[in-house]
């Protein structure tokens, strides 16, 4: 196949076209690198290094003919939606219809779209919340998720796009960006490992769902062979807090620091943890690689980063 990866030189959707080469597939990556790095790209890959607003997308969907768009690209810092919701809104949701219309007029038969599972759902009324859940996201990043979520809906109804929508939860692993205000995991092993000190924001038992991004891959390419339309939950299951997230870090970063807590973050959901019993039917799919086990590859990543810089 065919395939565009839009967000292809950052954290989660570089794994995915990876993953999508080595299957045989051809891949093109478009990503704007605000955030991603070209050393992300695979070689193989075809790259272009344009906004998914940019007019000049329309020639790569023409000259390329995609069978299918993976589609990763996004403003996803909560915070800056908070700060600056019309700007999250260009990018997320008038970005991804520049893409949908592109797909409508080139004959891309399928759109693979990464959610969220934290901030769609909002504070959750049980645990784990599974996609019947109420959405109520309470940051412009989960409504404009939302908002793709339902023009995926009106483009599948109207225009035969097939589509298939994963509600992430917390990913971490290998490339994740440790100089954002996402992804504690990334933050705190680099902190460590160059004898900084971590800061836990309030009392560090909010609780997240950390799924390892080899797993996400997965979800991705079963979802490539699925033959419907739906959405899906990928997560673990398995809530850990913050405290835990610390103390598991510094063991094995071999840090001697101690907890230290700041101010809690306005707003910051006290649980998040994600039913996946959905993918688990559809695409036989469960996570694999346990916390343990993914913190301990996330650790060496950083420091054999660390040896080779």
């Amino acid at each position: 196949m065919k395939i565009l990866v839009t967000g292809g030189a950052g954290f989660i959707a570089s794994h995915v076209a990876d993953a999508c080469i080595n299957a045989g597939h051809d891949v093109v990556v478009i990503d704007d690198l605000s955030i991603g790095k070209r050393e992300n790209v695979h070689p193989r890959a075809i790259f272009f290094q344009m906004d998914i607003r940019d007019e000049a997308i329309g020639k790569v969907f023409s000259d390329e003919r995609f069978d299918v768009v993976i589609h990763h690209a996004a403003q996803m810092d909560v915070r800056k939606s908070v700060d600056d919701p019309g700007f999250d809104a260009s990018v997320n949701i008038v970005g991804t219809i520049n893409l949908l219309e592109h797909c409508r007029t080139t004959g891309v038969r399928k759109f693979l779209f990464a959610s969220t599972g934290g901030a769609i759902y909002g504070d959750q009324d049980y645990s784990p919340a599974d996609e019947t859940h109420p959405l109520r996201p309470v940051s412009p990043y989960g409504v404009s998720k939302l908002s793709i979520e339902k023009y995926l809906y009106y483009y599948n109804v109207v225009h035969d796009l097939q589509y298939v929508i994963l509600r992430y939860a917390n990913v971490y692993g290998p490339r994740q960006n440790p100089h954002g205000e996402a992804g504690v995991i990334a933050i705190f092993t680099q902190k460590m490992l160059t004898g900084e000190q971590p800061v836990i924001n309030g009392d560090g038992k909010q609780t997240r769902d950390y799924v390892y991004v080899d797993d996400v891959v997965r979800a991705n390419m079963l979802a490539l062979s699925y033959e419907k339309s739906g959405i899906f939950n990928v997560g673990t299951g398995i809530e850990t807090d913050v405290n835990r997230l610390f103390h598991s870090l510094a063991a094995l970063t071999g840090a001697r620091c101690r907890e230290s807590h700041g101010p809690a973050k306005k707003g910051e959901q006290g649980r998040s943890v994600l039913d996946f019993s959905k993918i688990r039917k559809a695409f036989a799919w469960m996570p694999i690689v346990s916390l343990d086990e993914g913190l301990r590859r996330t650790v060496e990543f950083f420091r054999k980063k660390m040896r080779d810089s």
